[in-house]
Parts: C-alpha cells; structure tokens; sequence
C-alpha cells in the first residue's frame, strides 16, 4: 500500500521544486529578500518527506537511518533559512548545497545497494545531479546573489522534471505488486 501511494509523494516534491523554479526565474528581483523562506519551505517538505520514507520503507535498516538522518537535516537547514535572509544568503548557499550533498549521496547509495528499488536508474541519476549541485553550490557558493537564484531555480527546474518522471516511474512499479504484499 506504501510503494502505491510513494509516487504520490514524488510527484508532489517535483511539482513544488519545479513552482518554486518557475517562481524564481520570474520575479528573480522581488523575490530575492524571500528565497531564504522558500527554500526554507522547500527543505522542510524535503525533510519531512524523507523522515516519513525513513520509517515506511521496504529499504535495509542502515538506509532507512541514512534517509531518517538526511530529513533531520533537511528540517533543520530549513529551519535555519528562516533566519535573515538578507544576511545570510551566502550561508544559505552553503546550507542548500550541504542539503543536496547528502540528500544526493544518501539517494545514491540507496539506489546502488537496493537491486529491487523502483526506477532505480532515475533514483541514481537524481542521487547523482543532487550530489554534484551540491559540491558545486559549497564550492563556489556564488558571489552574486542574482547568479545564485538562476543557479537554484535553474537546479529546481531539473530537478522537479526528475522528480516528477520518477514519480511516474514508480507509480508504474508499483501496479505490478500483488495485493496484499
């Protein structure tokens, strides 16, 4: 019953990272003093997503504490953003691309061990897209506040397509499963 309404999910973090792009890329100048709140928001659903695939899923235990500690971190870089956002835009770059980082390696990890995961192949493609905008965000966290909202929006635009095909994907998987399993 899990893995049937799991795509639910996926598809509801694509369509808000792929919002939350389209957001940005529109009004890159009004909404600058917001992107601290919004990705904030987007770090807590992330996060809170994550916490409750931690204790719902067919995956090992050490997975399920890689994802359960992923979305403790999600939540409390979220929460972090709400801070100035004006003052710590810089920092914020930093926390976004530690919160990719390990969402990336944790999404990676989880498909390279588990043979029987759901559009596995998408799962490592999105694992792997995550980790690297995440070095790339703590490594060059961008000088310029306009070059890291179209950095982020164009990322949350990739991102939420990922999410959104694997949701797809995984709603397929999912039909082929016996009631009652």
């Amino acid at each position: 019953m899990l893995a049937r309404a799991a795509w639910q999910v996926l598809l509801l973090a694509g369509l808000v990272s792929l919002a939350l792009g389209i957001v940005v890329f529109v009004w890159p100048k009004q909404t600058l003093m917001v992107v601290g709140v919004l990705f904030g928001l987007y770090l807590l659903v992330i996060g809170i997503v994550q916490l409750v695939a931690a204790f719902g899923t067919h995956a090992t235990t050490a997975m399920r504490v890689l994802a359960f500690i992923s979305g403790a971190i999600c939540v409390l870089l979220g929460l972090l953003c709400f801070r100035s956002a004006v003052q710590s835009l810089l920092l914020l770059a930093i926390w976004i691309g530690i919160g990719w980082l390990f969402r990336g390696i944790t999404q990676l990890v989880a498909a390279i061990s588990d043979e029987t995961m759901p559009a596995r192949g998408w799962q490592a493609f999105a694992g792997a897209a995550n980790t690297l905008a995440g070095v790339l965000l703590m490594v060059w966290p961008v000088g310029s506040i306009k070059a890291l909202t179209v950095l982020a929006g164009c990322w949350l635009l990739f991102l939420g397509l990922i999410e959104i095909v694997t949701a797809f994907q995984v709603r397929s998987s999912a039909k082929q499963i016996p009631s009652g399993v």
